[in-house]
């Protein structure tokens, strides 16, 4: 797919996926032309790559375990750092706070409205 469709796909602007492709976190292949080929796996990449960005995790750590993204068969036991795991593991901690304090808004809101709800009958 072309990369306006692989925006179109996952919301992500066209500029962005340029810089993703330049900091090495995608590589589509290249038509005859010189225009960008995504294949279809790319869609859920991009997803996983805007996730954990907009978790805070910074391009050059995302770059490192991209290969791990694709499953635990793809994890290369001797390829973390110290201080990439370190680093994994902050960001791990902050993600999961997050996801913490998401899941208690989450459920104060169903709770309010299935008090509203409840009310107006």
């Amino acid at each position: 797919m072309r990369i306006g469709e692989l925006s179109a796909r996952t919301g992500v602007p066209t500029r962005l996926l340029r810089y993703y492709e330049a900091q090495g976190l995608l590589a589509p292949d290249r038509a005859a032309n010189g225009y960008r080929d995504y294949e279809e796996h790319l869609v859920e990449r991009v997803t996983q790559i805007r996730g954990l960005l907009d978790a805070g995790v910074p391009t050059r750590i995302i770059k490192e375990i991209l290969p791990c993204l694709d499953g635990p068969d793809s994890i290369l036991l001797n390829g973390a750092s110290a201080a990439l795991i370190e680093d994994l593991e902050r960001y791990w901690a902050q993600m999961d706070a997050k996801i913490q304090c998401l899941s208690r808004n989450r459920d104060a809101i169903r709770a309010y409205l299935d008090t509203v709800r409840e009310a107006g009958r």
